[in-house]
């Protein structure tokens, strides 16, 4: 499915030369790097920009003004030789988006005598000039390559700067305060006008007022069709959809009035205690439709929840979805269906668990159900409106990025795996395998206070997560270890 809340990337390529090296190398370097990307990923993504090579600030005025008015807004800076350190870190400093840095290497033996280019030398240069600058910029892990190496750390680059950009045009939208007990979620919202984040705190009274006005919508007929066309024999509560439709209708209609002058949004809602009672109904499968779509909703007013979601969607181009990191797994599940199937150790393995906020193509035979939990204490009929299934198994990428209550920005990343084992329980749940589990749960997150909401991307996203969280200045980025290697607070003297 298509996300049509994240933005559309193009990567202006512009290639530069130190006026005392030869322009041909920078020139020739940057063919051959827009014909090695266009034949591994297609030119969709990439604007080469031919006017100039930036060899002095007025080609970096030029070549500004024409990535610009080619639409580009994530930035590649090639260094063809040397570069000119001071010019080329002015592109970076004036273009306003992303910016990457990379650099070619020597081809052969024939251009050592007289067309060396010395790019390994110049990136040193270029990164020096771009800390005087104060200027941030993604430098892959090794960043001089040939031309079909550089087009990967371009490709690689795009995920992030869809983050990126989707970031600096975010609007998160929040309904109520977080609920009693969950103070864990903190939401100082310092850290989110750091990285270009709006946000709108509504009270859950204008949203209920909002969803009143909405109960002779002429489109509830036609929503509540569609959810059960998606829910098919799952629509184990058809009576319930005319009000779940309603209320989808409220907050797509919230989101366009209020979007302003941002273009994507995430939500944060209450979706307890008194929401069931109000409302007749939960929130739950409305939030993982608006999911499927690339608009996180997160629970219990979960700000960086629905931040660290949005993240995941723009990163994986998938939906995302949040869930608790909730219960263990017990051992004899563990026994029959985990040791010898797929040998991981009893603390490598977790279950995650959500009332029903995962969208449904990431479920196995989806159903809509009563919110189990909640019926405890409320009438059964108030709390339908739940979906739930076993996600689907497959590689998946833990993660969270979070502002602590003194304003701190931290965040860690873990990739892993959902495995194919019935989880034998209710709500929206998985059996997650993530090697060395234990010690990331005691090293980072325990220790570092993280709360008990995960966002969980499909797929192996690790790796440019990690670097847009370097990017927004994370002062920490936990992972899960190696065994090898310790944490800090690890205790050396364990049995």
């Amino acid at each position: 499915m298509k996300m049509t809340n994240i933005p559309d990337i193009k990567v202006g390529i512009v290639a530069v030369s130190r006026d005392c090296f030869p322009e041909s190398l920078s020139v020739g370097r940057r063919a051959a790097l827009a014909a090695a990307y266009e034949k591994k990923y297609g030119a969709d993504d990439i604007y080469v920009c031919p006017i100039c090579i930036v060899e002095s600030e007025i080609h970096m005025q030029q070549a500004l003004a024409d990535i610009t008015a080619a639409g580009c807004n994530a930035l590649c800076v090639y260094l063809g030789n040397f570069g000119p350190e001071i010019s080329e870190t002015m592109l970076a400093q004036n273009f306003g988006g992303p910016v990457m840095f990379c650099a070619a290497a020597e081809e052969d033996t024939a251009v050592l005598l007289d067309d060396r280019g010395d790019a390994f030398c110049g990136m040193l240069n270029a990164s020096y000039n771009l800390k005087l600058r104060g200027v941030k910029a993604y430098i892959p892990e090794y960043p001089v390559g040939t031309a079909e190496e550089c087009a990967d750390m371009i490709h690689d680059f795009v995920p992030i700067a869809r983050a990126l950009v989707g970031l600096k045009n975010l609007k998160i939208m929040t309904f109520g305060p977080r609920p009693q007990n969950f103070f864990a979620c903190n939401g100082p919202i310092q850290q989110l006008y750091n990285i270009g984040v709006e946000i709108e705190e509504n009270s859950e009274l204008d949203l209920f007022e909002s969803f009143n006005n909405h109960a002779n919508d002429p489109r509830i007929p036609e929503v509540a069709a569609d959810m059960a066309r998606e829910l098919g024999k799952g629509n184990k509560k058809p009576e319930i959809l005319s009000r779940l439709a309603q209320y989808e209708i409220t907050l797509l209609d919230w989101i366009e009035a209020h979007k302003g002058s941002k273009k994507y949004v995430a939500l944060a809602g209450k979706c307890w205690p008194a929401f069931q009672t109000q409302f007749k109904c939960v929130p739950c499968y409305v939030n993982s439709r608006l999911a499927g779509r690339g608009i996180p909703v997160s629970c219990e007013v979960d700000i960086y929840g629905c931040l660290s979601e949005y993240i995941g969607v723009c990163v994986s181009g998938d939906a995302a979805t949040i869930l608790d990191i909730n219960n263990t797994v017990p051992r004899d599940i563990y026994t029959a269906d985990i040791l010898k199937q797929f040998g991981y150790k009893p603390t490598d393995v977790f279950m995650g668990f959500h009332c029903g906020n995962t969208c449904s193509y990431k479920l196995i035979n989806p159903e809509m159900k009563y919110q189990k939990i909640m019926a405890r204490s409320l009438p059964v009929e108030v709390t339908n409106g739940t979906i739930e299934g076993d996600i689907v198994p497959g590689p998946v990428t833990v993660y969270r990025l979070q502002s602590t209550s003194d304003n701190h920005l931290l965040a860690y990343v873990a990739e892993g795996e959902i495995l194919p084992v019935p989880t034998r329980t209710f709500g929206t749940t998985g059996i997650f395998a993530v090697k060395e589990m234990g010690r990331f749960y005691r090293h980072v997150l325990i220790q570092n206070a993280f709360p008990h909401h995960a966002a969980v991307a499909f797929g192996k996203s690790g790796k440019a997560l990690f670097e847009v969280f370097k990017y927004l200045g994370a002062e920490k980025i936990g992972y899960n270890q190696p065994a090898a290697l310790p944490y800090p607070t690890e205790n050396p003297f364990k049995a």
